[in-house]
């Protein structure tokens, strides 16, 4: 018998060779396929990104639906998450499977599933997956070639599909008219070729081959980008702002011309901005219980409904699918906007960005200052701490308990804990604690008025919550 295979919060994720193995892939494929049928769903758009062994574990997940009598449509190169998903909308196909660990390290690899509506499968749905994987592998070929000569699995360019939805919505030359002042950042990921095809002036780092990520997690946030930056520093002058995507293109990560971080935080309030101010849309704000406060400030400024979910986009999805949404993002980087598929985009939210520079003439670090005079200077942080199993309960022993009743010389004013647990220590000031949904971290989140003021409460909180561990 074999461990019970979980999805958390974006799919299932493991370590390859471990428990990712290509039995446990045709084991979880076997689930999608009995969940399929049962939905009379009868065809399958499969993809997979950069990472090591994305060909082999695609090809392996399509032969499962192949022999089971559904139909595949795959590419025959990489893909991001999000050209899956918008592929799922315009072929009019109930189901996507992308092979991708998204930002977790290189070690690791996974399997997410899409729906026909172009976002995450419903909770519903996954756990209806998950209890159909059977026990054991049964005998099932990975060869894929006899599938393809008889039509079972075809191949179709879901990156053009993706690239004619850009330029539909896009002024691709003015974008292209400051991509010589823009360094790119794939971090080795699925969306260096699209965007090395769209903004050739543009400065390109780390667009080669390499699955394993020179051994750094592809998540765009500072610790991983430190070559972005250190690039932009050394060539002073000469960019404007730095953009990265992580593994699979989902998420997206700035810096200003200054080599200075630009978080999804103030991405989030930018894009309001963008598109309260100059596109002109309405609509209610979606986000994470981890974002900014700044966020749910801006939109009552615009009169606009607010919600916050749990963490994990297929918490915000359904609501993007029930109202208009004029936006909807998380703070590690996976945003969403309207006139689109309700689904995180990095590469769609970068070149949003790169379009209210043109429009306003102004770059990023004074777009910034911009927000910062609309609600006010603030600084966001995260802290990852690994621990194991005991550690980690017992500092969410004593979140549960209420033992925390302040951090550092800071009182603890009010508590949420819609998702993890959220302290308030006044209305600009705030530390968050969750354990992570993907990988095995507990997650420290803090904002404060300043970089100085946001790294104390942080190794305050370390301090306090370790104390006995």
């Amino acid at each position: 018998m074999f461990r019970d295979i979980k999805f958390g919060t974006d799919g299932w994720r493991a370590l390859i060779g471990k428990e990712y193995t290509v039995g446990n892939v045709i084991r979880v494929s076997l689930g999608v396929v009995q969940w399929m049928k049962e939905k009379k769903f009868s065809s399958v758009i499969i993809g997979h990104d950069c990472r090591f062994g994305g060909k082999m574990f695609a090809e392996a997940a399509a032969s499962v639906f192949a022999q089971n009598g559904i139909q595949v449509v795959m590419d025959r190169s990489y893909v991001t998450t999000p050209m899956i998903s918008l592929a799922l909308v315009k072929l009019n196909v109930p189901v996507g499977v992308i092979i991708t660990a998204s930002h977790n390290p290189p070690e690791y690899n996974g399997y997410k599933l899409k729906s026909g509506y172009g976002g995450p499968t419903a909770e519903e749905d996954i756990r209806k997956v998950e209890s159909f994987i059977p026990e054991n592998i049964p005998e099932y070929t990975t060869e894929i070639n006899g599938f393809i000569q008889n039509g079972a699995v075809k191949f179709l360019d879901l990156s053009s599909i993706y690239q004619n939805h850009l330029e539909s919505h896009f002024n691709l030359e003015k974008l292209r008219s400051i991509s010589s002042s823009m360094v790119y950042d794939s971090m080795f990921g699925a969306g260096r070729e699209i965007m090395q095809s769209n903004f050739p002036l543009a400065t390109h780092l780390h667009n080669g081959f390499n699955p394993y990520f020179d051994g750094i997690a592809p998540e765009p946030i500072p610790k991983n980008l430190k070559t972005l930056e250190s690039f932009i520093k050394e060539h002073k002058g000469m960019y404007s702002f730095g953009l990265a995507n992580d593994g699979d293109a989902d998420r997206i990560g700035m810096y200003d011309g200054n080599g200075c971080y630009v978080d999804a935080q103030h991405i989030l309030l930018l894009l309001l901005y963008y598109l309260v101010e100059f596109k002109k849309f309405s609509g209610r704000v979606v986000v994470s219980f981890a974002v900014t406060e700044k966020v749910k400030l801006l939109a009552k400024t615009y009169g606009l409904p607010y919600t916050y979910t749990k963490i994990g986009f297929k918490n915000i999805t359904p609501l993007m699918l029930k109202e208009q949404v004029i936006m909807a993002g998380e703070e590690a980087g996976g945003i969403a906007a309207i006139n689109h598929i309700p689904e995180r985009d990095g590469i769609w939210i970068g070149l949003m960005m790169m379009e209210l520079m043109v429009k306003t003439g102004k770059n990023l670090a004074e777009l910034v200052d911009l927000i910062h005079e609309k609600v006010g200077r603030f600084t966001y942080d995260r802290v990852d701490l690994h621990l194991s199993l005991s550690q980690k309960e017992k500092v969410v022993l004593k979140c549960i308990r209420g033992e925390i009743v302040q951090i550092g010389h800071r009182e603890i004013v009010k508590t949420y804990d819609l998702d993890g647990y959220k302290y308030y220590f006044g209305d600009d000031e705030w530390l968050m604690i969750r354990p992570s949904g993907t990988e095995p971290v507990l997650r420290l989140y803090a904002q404060s008025k300043s970089e100085r003021d946001v790294k104390q409460l942080l190794a305050d909180a370390q301090k306090e919550l370790l104390a006995e561990n």
